[in-house]
């Protein structure tokens, strides 16, 4: 199984993973013209994918579907909320109307997410690994937890120290944004639900979607180490997810 984060911030956000012959992407927040480059540089033909799921319709998530769909026929899963919240259609489209999803040799199972916009989703991709893919949440629900626990890789939000967050330039009301139910995950949040969440089969934590403004690589990798370490757990492979960089792993 192969999972490369192509790209993860504030300005784009894109996963690749692949299991045999099946080529799935998570989310298109990247340019159509950047997602090729990236994925001729690991040997990856854009025009391969045998899909694309969609987390929730925020710019950074969504931004490079538009031209995307006008080019390719790769079919694109979203809920009927989010195809309905884009401002430009989908001409190949499936929706996601349950909880599990087959693509090829891979199944994902899909869990809500709590963020502000009218629809968001998390996933766990299922092959001879399992991956956890969660982002832009405000928290993750209890009812998750035996669907998360214990699994291969997580490629999970730490969005932000509350520190420097409370004392950054953002206006009061983004601050409240940020901090609440539908919101992001703080370091010390995801930092808790890994420490939890991580077992004896997790050999990969990639941490995701670091805000520019308001946090630093050194104060995400702390929190969670110190969590860890509380708990007693220690993960062989931890990395904090760039902009501009891709993350490559193979299990």
């Amino acid at each position: 199984m192969k999972v490369i984060v192509l790209a993860s911030g504030s300005k784009g956000n894109s996963t690749y993973i692949e299991y045999q012959n099946t080529k799935i992407l998570i989310d298109l927040g990247i340019s159509s013209t950047s997602l090729s480059k990236k994925l001729d540089d690991v040997g990856v033909d854009i025009k391969n994918l045998d899909a694309i799921l969609i987390t929730h319709t925020h710019i950074d998530h969504v931004g490079g579907l538009k031209t995307f769909v006008k080019k390719y026929s790769v079919p694109i899963y979203l809920t009927e909320i989010m195809d309905n919240d884009l401002n430009f259609k989908i001409p190949n489209k499936e929706y996601i109307t349950s909880d599990t999803i087959t693509i090829g040799n891979i199944n994902i199972f899909v869990m809500k997410t709590s963020h502000d916009t009218n629809d968001s989703v998390g996933f766990v991709v299922k092959a001879d690994k399992e991956v956890v893919y969660i982002t832009d949440t405000g928290y993750i629900n209890k009812k998750y937890f035996r669907q998360i626990f214990n699994k291969d890789i997580y490629i999970f939000e730490s969005n932000h120290d509350l520190e420097m967050l409370m004392n950054g330039k953002y206006p009061h009301y983004i601050k409240q944004r940020i901090l609440g139910d539908r919101g992001h995950l703080s370091n010390r949040d995801s930092a808790y639900y890994l420490s939890k969440l991580a077992g004896s089969n997790t050999s990969h934590i990639v941490l995701a979607h670091l805000s520019e403004e308001n946090n630093t690589e050194e104060k995400a990798l702390e929190s969670l180490y110190r969590a860890l370490n509380k708990e007693n757990k220690k993960i062989d492979n931890i990395e904090v997810a760039r902009q501009k960089e891709s993350i490559y792993i193979e299990v």
